[in-house]
């Protein structure tokens, strides 16, 4: 069973009636407990003069006063009673709480009174008559303040439920007014589909919470339009790289259905079509391993590897490969990395410069105090003024690579950004020093 309200408006009225009820309850209390102080304190006050008056009358040894008091007695130092008011029946203090007054003490009790009264509530206050010690009690009815307390009580709770209605009430307004832009904010957000991208949430006025909220969902909402642009484009990206191998594989294949018993042009078809093939592996590879790292899966077999030497060995290949001259330099050092995708990423950066028109690649390794620095560098022309910010960005390559006989996909330098963040590095790309082209630098950390 539910106890709490479902909703945030039911349950912070709940808690502001809750709190609300308390604090009433506890001042209701203090205002009854001074209010009884204070009708008790005006008794006593009465009492203080009375008793004044007639301590002045017994010193001077007239008891009169005393007799016609309408609560008043004298009491010998031993207990004995020695004389007081007609209108009282029998004792208003013991012998022995005679024998125990020091100073003043001020009492309630129930005493009998004449005059069909009964027994009713009395105030007592005790005080010795100096020089011979006697003890003069005076009394005054405390009906009054009782039928006062209890009044007041049936007061305080009659008027505590109405009070506590309203404060709640109250509550319940004031939180319905303050979430009233967050139902606003509710309603648009449920409206906004992904038709609607640029259509944002209405901003509250002012800076509290309410307003921040609106403007965070709104810097939300715009990111995720600009992911969902990059999105489309990345499948706009992905189905033009895509569309021109196939085109080619299927051309060649129905011209090797077409070339009858020519054997040499039915070989030299179906081998274009095997290369078409493979570059369609080669991007479906690079496709999922782009899709792995960005959803955080993208796998690393982290073991020793001797980065000088994987460098040396993986250049010398790779520049037989592209008829590239290669140079390996730096410092012998042993890094806790995937050797495979570290192959990979000399591997595309090579590729990458070979492609941009390089005759020189130089592979550099470095060992820091933080980290352990992989430079690859190449004599072309660098990377275009406009492409430096988005090197790394999916599909990025120069205004004419879209043409036929540009290599690769716009995929190398994204693979590597994703291998070596997968690492728990950086990668970064400027042109100029050492050979004046383009020059890539990946920063793996030492541990």
């Amino acid at each position: 069973m539910r106890l709490l309200p479902g909703t945030l408006r039911g349950r912070v009225t709940l808690v502001a009636a809750v709190g609300a009820t308390g604090v009433l309850v506890i001042c209701l209390i203090v205002l009854f407990v001074t209010l009884n102080q204070q009708l008790w304190s005006a008794l006593d006050a009465g009492l203080r003069s009375r008793a004044g008056d007639l301590s002045a009358s017994v010193r001077a040894g007239d008891l009169a006063e005393l007799s016609g008091d309408p609560i008043a007695q004298l009491y010998a130092p031993d207990g004995r009673l020695l004389s007081g008011s007609v209108s009282v029946r029998g004792r208003l203090l013991a012998p022995s709480e005679v024998r125990q007054v020091r100073g003043t003490v001020l009492t309630t009790r129930s005493v009998t009174l004449g005059s069909g009264v009964g027994r009713a509530p009395v105030r007592l206050m005790s005080q010795r008559v100096m020089p011979d010690g006697r003890v003069l009690t005076v009394g005054v009815s405390a009906e009054p303040v009782h039928a006062a307390r209890d009044r007041l009580a049936l007061v305080l709770f009659v008027a505590a439920p109405p009070l506590i209605g309203l404060l709640a009430l109250a509550a319940w307004t004031v939180v319905r007014t303050a979430l009233r832009p967050v139902a606003a904010l509710t309603r648009e957000a449920s409206e906004i589909s992904s038709l609607e991208a640029e259509r944002r949430l209405p901003e509250a006025p002012g800076d509290d919470e309410i307003a921040r909220l609106a403007r965070t969902l709104n810097d939300m909402l715009a990111r995720l339009q600009v992911a969902a642009a990059r999105e489309r484009a990345f499948v706009d990206d992905a189905s033009h790289e895509l569309r021109t191998p196939i085109a080619i594989l299927r051309g060649e294949l129905e011209l090797a259905l077409g070339a009858g018993g020519a054997e040499h042009e039915v070989r030299h078809s179906l081998l274009a079509a095997l290369g078409e093939a493979d570059r369609l592996s080669r991007l479906a590879e690079d496709l999922l391993l782009l899709a792995r790292a960005r959803a955080g899966s993208l796998i690393v077999r982290i073991e020793p590897v001797d980065l000088l030497d994987l460098a040396a060995a993986e250049a010398g290949r790779l520049g037989s490969l592209y008829m590239l001259r290669t140079e390996v330099s730096g410092d012998p050092v042993v890094a806790d990395a995937d050797p495979d995708r570290l192959r990979q990423v000399l591997a595309n950066l090579v590729a990458n410069s070979a492609s941009a028109g390089a005759r020189t690649v130089r592979v550099e390794v470095r060992d820091g105090r933080e980290h352990i620095t992989l430079q690859v560098a190449d004599d072309g022309p660098g990377f275009p003024s406009g492409l430096l910010t988005a090197a790394f960005a999916r599909f990025t390559r120069g205004d004419d690579a879209r043409t036929r006989s540009a290599s690769g996909a716009g995929l190398g330098l994204s693979i590597v950004h994703a291998v070596v963040a997968a690492h728990r590095g950086t990668v970064s790309a400027r042109n100029g020093e050492p050979l004046g082209g383009a020059v890539v630098t990946a920063r793996l950390p030492r541990d």
